[in-house]
């Protein structure tokens, strides 16, 4: 008995990796030398692989296709309609499958609806693109990137809640003319902030 579900009007090619209680919703098509991981859920009209590798736990919204040369780390949401490429130069009548560029969405990063992410771009942890955005460069941990091209506009905590955008969000315990520690208003989480170099870390993690 299959310990995960795939609605009768999907396809599932061969040798695809399905994890536990993963949940493939309508009109979805997984291509071969794919691996879902555990408890992911994935909405309607996707297109997943060939050769995809997908973490456990998480959430692919409607109308994403996730090409060969994407990789999502555990946890990792991707909004409706967002957009990942593989090619930076593509033509249709010159073949450049052997110019697939790695993307790679790592841990808890959350990429917002409709957002473009071009190939060869790193997301780190926890970090949060905002919707519509378009990423053409790496974007550190924890941190918010909004418009085309996307630009890094704050900082957001691991729940997901932004701490630095425009102004202090979250609640200073600390600070000084360069320096504050700040705590998330909603989990509890702590961070530390220099504002000289822009530099942005956790320290005590409640979640």
């Amino acid at each position: 008995m299959k310990k995960y579900f795939v609605h009768e009007s999907s396809y599932i090619d061969e040798n695809v990796e399905i994890g536990e209680g993963t949940k493939i919703w309508h009109f979805c098509h997984i291509l071969r030398n794919t691996k879902i991981g555990k408890n992911c859920i994935i909405g309607q009209n996707c297109m997943i692989g060939p050769d995809v590798s997908i973490g456990n736990r998480c959430k692919i919204q409607n109308n994403v296709s996730v090409y060969k040369g994407v990789i999502l780390e555990d946890e990792v949401f991707i909004g409706p309609s967002a957009v990942f490429t593989n090619v930076l130069t593509p033509r249709a009548f010159i073949e450049r499958k052997h110019e697939f560029q790695i993307t790679l969405v790592k841990k808890g990063a959350t990429i917002g609806a409709n957002a473009t992410i071009v190939c060869g771009t790193t997301i780190g942890e926890y970090a949060l693109i905002g919707a519509g955005a378009v990423v053409t460069k790496d974007v550190p941990p924890y941190g918010l990137v909004l418009g085309n091209p996307a630009k890094r506009g704050g900082w957001v905590c691991k729940c997901g809640v932004v701490l630095i955008h425009k102004t202090i969000k979250g609640i200073p315990i600390k600070e000084t003319p360069n320096e504050v520690v700040l705590k998330c208003p909603n989990c509890g989480s702590i961070y530390f902030y220099q504002k000289e170099k822009d530099l942005f870390k956790p320290l005590e993690e409640k979640i």
